[in-house]
């Protein structure tokens, strides 16, 4: 029986032995075999790819993780899925994995703040070359291009400033120039947006966010093709990328209710930003929500949905005023990460700067004086009541 997505998610995994709805979470280090003999046999299933219950040693995984891993596999339509501790995990095991001293890696500018440092200045001291390309430009990703280019790094859309990029242009021109591919399809998700069917090697999701979707989990999911699967392998068995039994526990329960919040994030988002473009104080909403717009039209050619994370851009000659107006939003939480059940609030610093031989902000996109960028989360709250938050704070920016 063929299922929708929709009923996949509800019935992904089952406890049969416990006759439990959800599975086991297994904690395992040592892997115990009758005999030898089966322990070989059991190694050599994994290195042919062949689907197990269980791995030979902890350090690849458990059961649990795998019922994770076989969920995302069909989601994202992969040929492998790798389950890192951390979003970030699985950034680092995607370069790592394929990036050799004297390589080139090309990375769009609007990537997540550590994924730039660890491109520019980690990378740089195994003498491998980051040069960042401005995600509005097509033409700037192709110009970059050289002979030592091993892979382009893409994230889509950036999540502070939202460009949306033409991804089968980028995947057509790596495809014919022999370079690997990834994009960070965390915003969208593979609900809407699955980059491997696009012709991407790997797609990356952060599972803190939409996956986990409680804020009480941390996890990363790297999805990749037959193409790149034993070079990234090769690496995760070594390094010990990989999450824990109970994370994945957790993703997994998230997961159940994946579509149902998500487009309640989005059907929220809407009345919020509905708000929003009336507001005489917010110069710009990073989003796309007009049909009009370049965002708008790549953003429908490729995703079947959107979700709850998007920024504004705030015209002001007080930075003191836009913080107040942050520290003033009650219903809105001051943090990092995003995704979950709640609407969260933060002051981008995006400005470029030095530290530490670190080139920090951004270096394409289009800053005037005085401007201002606030990334809001918008949660599964009754959107009347964030609107009313929102209101009472926007007379704090001067």
């Amino acid at each position: 029986m063929k299922k929708s997505i929709t009923t996949f998610l509800k019935h992904p995994t089952k406890d049969i032995s416990n006759r439990s709805a959800n599975p086991p979470v297994i904690r395992a280090s040592t892997i115990l075999f009758n005999t030898m003999q089966e322990l070989y046999n059991h190694e050599k299933k994994i290195k042919k790819h062949q689907k197990v219950s269980h791995y030979s040693y902890g350090r690849y995984g458990s059961s649990t993780t795998i019922e994770l891993e076989n969920i995302l596999k069909e989601l994202e339509k992969a040929y492998h899925i790798f389950l890192t501790g951390t979003g970030f995990g699985g950034v680092a095991l995607a370069i790592m994995s394929l990036c050799r001293p004297g390589d080139e890696i090309l990375v769009s500018d609007n990537v997540y703040g550590p994924t730039k440092e660890i491109s520019e200045k980690l990378l740089k001291e195994f003498k491998v070359s980051a040069i960042f390309y401005d995600p509005d430009s097509f033409d700037d990703l192709k110009r970059k291009i050289t002979k030592k280019t091993k892979m382009i790094l893409v994230e889509n859309p950036g999540s502070n400033t939202f460009e949306f990029q033409d991804l089968s242009k980028i995947v057509n021109l790596a495809k014919r120039k022999k370079i690997y591919t990834f994009l960070d399809n965390t915003w969208g998700t593979p609900l809407y947006l699955k980059p491997l069917k696009l012709g991407f090697d790997m797609s990356f999701s952060s599972a803190t966010k939409y996956f986990s979707g409680h804020s009480d989990a941390m996890g990363g999911s790297l999805a990749v093709n037959k193409r790149v699967f034993k070079k990234v392998m090769f690496f995760y068995k070594l390094s010990g990328y990989r999450m824990s039994a109970d994370e994945a526990y957790l993703i997994i329960r998230g997961l159940r209710t994946l579509d149902i919040r998500l487009n309640q994030h989005y059907e929220n988002t809407k009345t919020v930003i509905n708000f929003l473009k009336k507001q005489k104080k917010i110069k710009e909403i990073l989003f796309p929500h007009k049909p009009s717009s370049k965002n708008y039209k790549l953003w429908k050619k490729y995703y079947k949905g959107a979700t709850g994370l998007f920024s504004v851009v705030i015209k002001s000659k007080s930075k003191n005023s836009v913080i107040k107006f942050v520290n003033s939003l009650k219903l809105f939480g001051i943090g990092y990460s995003w995704g979950g059940f709640e609407s969260l609030a933060i002051l981008q610093e995006l400005r470029v700067k030095k530290k530490n031989d670190y080139i920090e902000g951004r270096n394409f996109f289009r800053f005037k004086k005085d401007e201002h960028i606030v990334r809001l989360h918008i949660g599964l709250e009754d959107p009347k009541d964030l609107i009313y938050d929102l209101r009472q704070a926007l007379k704090y920016i001067k």
